[in-house]
């Protein structure tokens, strides 16, 4: 048995043997086909400094949004045009206008400065969605302000629509009025009046149209006709609307519309402007892009 096993173990070191050599002439080839490229490697490292990239400078379109409000504000009121340009493109629908409108106005139930709409177009499977914000249009030739028996809802110079809560009846013939739906009541509701006590963040004082406000009992605004006001507060502090700052999607654009080299000039001459409802010749200050 002994002799049977050694012509077996001889042939299996043979066979072992001429497996190495061969892995060892295959390994060798393969460094010599790739030793040129080896040597080109090792005769540039460390020698040659790659270029740095050149940054490049992109301003945030809101830093030139503010710098452009604070030229137009050395203008007098007269010869200021405010507009809102709205990316529909850009709009994602998440809604961060809209609380942040609700809590720098601190609106209360029912009252919607900007609510962002919200359609579904076409049949299953070809659908697509569209978004619109809605805030104010803030009409050249405003139907709101012909209907208000007292004059509390006006224009100003600038082109914003604005409400004189001091003044106004709540009569709601201004909510009527608005082909938009851009107005809403106060009706004296809080988002927490069914619990043991209205919260003191609700009774907080708000500055719309740059007075202080309390909403308690029955004072202004509560009992009055409310709506946007591209944050007139804000603007005369040097300060965006609320609903532009917010915007995640940068989808909202405000401006002076007499700075013809302004951003919102510029965007508005876009062949995918529209406003809504032009038939009415309201003249909206407020554009899409589609």
């Amino acid at each position: 048995m002994g002799s049977n096993k050694e012509p077996n173990q001889g042939r299996k070191e043979f066979i072992k043997k001429g497996l190495l050599a061969g892995g060892g002439l295959l390994v060798a080839s393969e460094l010599i086909k790739w030793k040129p490229m080896i040597e080109a490697v090792k005769a540039t490292q460390h020698t040659e400094v790659l270029p740095l990239v050149e940054t490049v400078s992109t301003e945030d379109v809101v830093i030139r949004m503010q710098k452009e409000l604070h030229e137009a504000l050395k203008k007098p009121v007269e010869e200021i045009h405010w507009i809102m340009v709205i990316d529909q493109k850009k709009c994602v629908a998440c809604d961060a206008c809209t609380v942040g409108c609700s809590a720098e106005n601190g609106l209360p139930p029912g009252v919607v400065y900007r609510p962002v709409i919200k359609e579904e177009i076409g049949t299953y499977p070809n659908v697509s969605r569209r978004f619109t914000p809605r805030p104010c249009m803030h009409c050249e030739n405003p139907p709101c302000t012909q209907v208000c028996p007292i004059g509390a809802t006006y224009k100003r110079p600038d082109g914003i629509v604005s409400i004189d809560y001091d003044k106004c009846l709540g009569c709601r013939y201004c909510l009527s009025a608005c082909p938009y739906g851009a107005r809403s009541f106060d009706w004296g509701e809080y988002h927490t009046e069914n619990t043991p006590e209205v919260m003191p963040y609700e009774l907080e004082p708000t500055f719309e149209y740059g007075d202080e406000k309390v909403r308690k009992g029955n004072k202004s605004p509560i009992g009055n006709a409310r709506k946007c006001h591209f944050c007139i507060h804000r603007l005369q502090n040097g300060m965006l609307p609320t609903c532009v700052t917010t915007c995640i999607g940068r989808a909202t654009y405000f401006g002076d519309l007499n700075n013809p080299n302004g951003l919102v000039a510029s965007l508005i001459g876009s062949p995918r402007v529209k406003r809504l409802k032009e038939k009415l010749g309201t003249k909206p200050s407020v554009y899409y892009l589609t």
